[in-house]
């Protein structure tokens, strides 16, 4: 068999690597396969129009690489050249939709964020309704209990010393961060400073009617739950208010030295209901704070005790003045 007898293959160009090959067999000029045609030239011209298969006088074998095997688990290609320097392949699929991060993170902050924050959410307003419980619970014993209000009556220094418990345990948990973060130190604070606010709102209680208090009890619950919902619901962000409500806060306890000097129904009716006012917009803040999400400013989930520290406070002043302004109203 004669070079004359092979039939002529029009010329090929390939649009990758653009290797020119000659006008027949054997190559003319063009790009040589790697390693040669071993055996000799293949009997007869290849099938379909191709190149003819590995073994017959194609290509090199598939290229190991760095894989170590065909990425795609199928052996060897079947034919055709093999791939020339510049082809890419591409590095196998880690799962069903899955894709690379060219900066190596993960693409699931906004879920796992919203996961972590229904979890902060959760805990606190289970630590919220303990203290309510503890509180609420104390101020029953010494409005409907008489011998708790003679026992209180003739031990007045329990009063001043649980003062001072409420005092030192909310100043080292809003200063020390150690002491509201680490665990069980942290619920020891907020235990003692709970039952230490639960005595001294019983004792306050104690001065006011039974059915007073039981109407600032609900009047209390009422406007904290319909608050709550607002702050949930409404897309108006209380929480870039803060320095106006810390501004209110400096004029109110000013407006109450003064009270404390000027007697009258008028000017306590009218100190309560500021009170009352002030903290409902502190009790709104609050939940906005501690939700997140949308808002510009959020609590650290990891401040789950002084986030429900704030809200026992908000919800502690709001039932105190409510209940001065319905026994203010009735003297």
């Amino acid at each position: 068999m004669s070079w004359q007898s092979v039939p002529q293959y029009p010329q090929y160009q390939d649009p990758n690597q653009q290797y020119n090959y000659g006008g027949g067999y054997p190559p003319q000029g063009g790009y040589p396969p790697q390693g040669g045609y071993g055996g000799g030239y293949p009997q007869g011209p290849p099938q379909g129009g191709g190149y003819p298969p590995y073994g017959q006088g194609g290509g090199q074998p598939y290229p190991q690489g760095p894989y170590g095997q065909d990425p795609y688990g199928q052996g060897q290609p079947p034919g055709g050249y093999a791939p020339q320097p510049g082809f890419i392949q591409p590095p196998p699929s880690t799962g069903y939709g899955a894709y690379d991060d060219p900066e190596g993170q993960p693409k699931n902050f906004s879920f796992d964020d919203q996961s972590i924050r229904r979890g902060f959410i959760r805990k606190v307003y289970i630590i919220l309704m303990g203290q309510l419980l503890v509180t609420f619970g104390a101020v029953a014993l010494f409005t409907f209990h008489e011998g708790t209000k003679r026992f209180v009556q003739k031990n007045s220094y329990l009063f001043w010393v649980a003062l001072a418990v409420v005092i030192v345990t909310m100043l080292c948990m809003a200063c020390c961060e150690s002491v509201r973060r680490q665990t069980p130190t942290n619920f020891i604070f907020l235990g003692l400073f709970t039952v230490a606010q639960s005595f001294l709102l019983g004792v306050s209680a104690s001065r006011f009617g039974q059915q007073e208090v039981l109407m600032a009890v609900g009047i209390t619950a009422a406007v904290c739950l319909a608050l709550t919902i607002f702050a949930t619901q409404t897309k108006v962000d209380f929480t870039m208010m803060g320095g106006i409500l810390v501004a209110c806060m400096v004029v109110f306890i000013i407006f109450g030295i003064v009270a404390i000097f000027v007697k009258g129904k008028i000017i306590t009716l009218v100190y309560a209901s500021i009170g009352a006012l002030l903290f409902s917009v502190y009790l709104i803040y609050d939940t906005q704070l501690m939700m997140g999400g949308d808002h510009k400013y959020s609590i650290s989930p990891e401040e789950y005790i002084f986030a429900a520290l704030n809200l026992y406070l908000d919800i502690i002043n709001i039932f105190i003045y409510i209940l001065t302004i319905i026994g203010a109203s009735r003297d």
